[in-house]
């Protein structure tokens, strides 16, 4: 096993450079760049000597798991993608940390950087993950670079739901290429909190296929510039936009239109149709309604005079018969 200790920086060429008057232990004290990818390294062992280290290269090993960094307060660039780790572990001291490369690892759970209050950029592309898995970003995670992170890369970790990355309003490039995205409407949403988003990719996804994708997003990402590695033409953008105000404008005057002005059925009764208008099973505005229910008033109210007199002519007739019979 090919440990990272003192003894390994002291043995490479690349490093250490004996000046005049300068100790090995001194020389450590003045690091502050370390380069170590393409070793077969599999673990790191104490480089505390190291308190000036700001950037560590560590690519292309066989790192598990990150460990004994906690002395590397003044680190700002990680570089571990393309090892073995599992876990993100052990970075809660690194507070000054502002890039962060964890592709090509075999990391399920991005979790773990709550303290990285100054992370700019965060990669997790490529995660080599177990068939049916997918990548999950813990929201802790997420809404403590909120208001930090710029660059996310979640490419090709068979993602099929973005929604909790809304929190992340200052980005600036996000790449989610080779993913399961296919919700037109959620990434839209998800979009349109990004105020700032410069450069997406999202080549290879299903939603890739849907009609008019390219005119969607760009309506809903108004400051972007290149969408999937093409430039955004301006004129087009601005195009775009104002369809969709006009079309919004009219589908809002189609609704207020039937919500105020429809035909109101109103129910009439007379001693001929009961319950109906004139005409069963017609609907009538108020104005032919005001025009047809005089009449029908005019004919109930000669209809009543009729009754009432043929009411009276009973009721003086009757005694006749009366007497009569008598």
């Amino acid at each position: 096993m090919v440990r990272l200790t003192i003894d390994v920086i002291a043995k490479s060429r690349n490093h250490f450079k004996k000046k005049r008057g300068l100790s090995f232990p001194e020389y450590l004290k003045t690091l502050t760049h370390l380069h170590f990818s393409s070793k077969n390294i599999e673990d790191i062992g104490d480089l505390s000597m190291c308190r000036n280290l700001t950037v560590l290269y560590l690519y292309d090993n066989q790192i598990t798991h990150i460990c004994n960094l906690g002395f590397a307060s003044n680190l700002t660039h990680l570089y571990v993608q393309n090892n073995n780790i599992t876990h993100i572990d052990n970075l809660s001291n690194l507070q000054k940390l502002s890039k962060l490369y964890l592709g090509g690892n075999r990391i399920a759970v991005v979790e773990g950087l709550e303290n990285l209050r100054e992370l700019k950029e965060l990669h997790l592309e490529n995660q080599r993950l177990a068939p049916g898995e997918k990548l999950l970003l813990d929201p802790r995670t997420l809404l403590s670079a909120a208001e930090s992170l710029c660059v996310l890369n979640i490419s090709n970790n068979n993602i099929d739901d973005i929604r909790d990355l809304t929190v992340l309003k200052e980005l600036r490039r996000f790449s989610a290429a080779g993913n399961r995205l296919n919700n037109m409407e959620e990434l839209e949403d998800v979009f349109s909190h990004w105020p700032q988003l410069l450069q997406m990719d999202l080549r290879e996804n299903p939603v890739c296929k849907k009609p008019k994708y390219r005119d969607h997003l760009i309506t809903a990402c108004k400051s972007l510039v290149v969408l999937d590695g093409r430039e955004i033409n301006e004129l087009t953008r601005q195009f775009l936009i104002n369809w969709k105000a006009s079309k919004e404008a009219k589908k809002k005057k189609m609704n207020k239109h039937m919500i105020t002005g429809p035909l109101i059925p109103y129910a009439l009764t007379n001693n001929f149709n009961m319950g109906q208008g004139p005409h069963p099973g017609h609907s009538y505005s108020q104005a032919n309604m005001q025009r047809w229910y005089p009449q029908q008033s005019l004919r109930t109210h000669n209809l009543k005079m009729a009754m009432s007199g043929l009411l009276n002519h009973m009721a003086v007739s009757s005694p006749i018969c009366s007497h009569v019979d008598a």
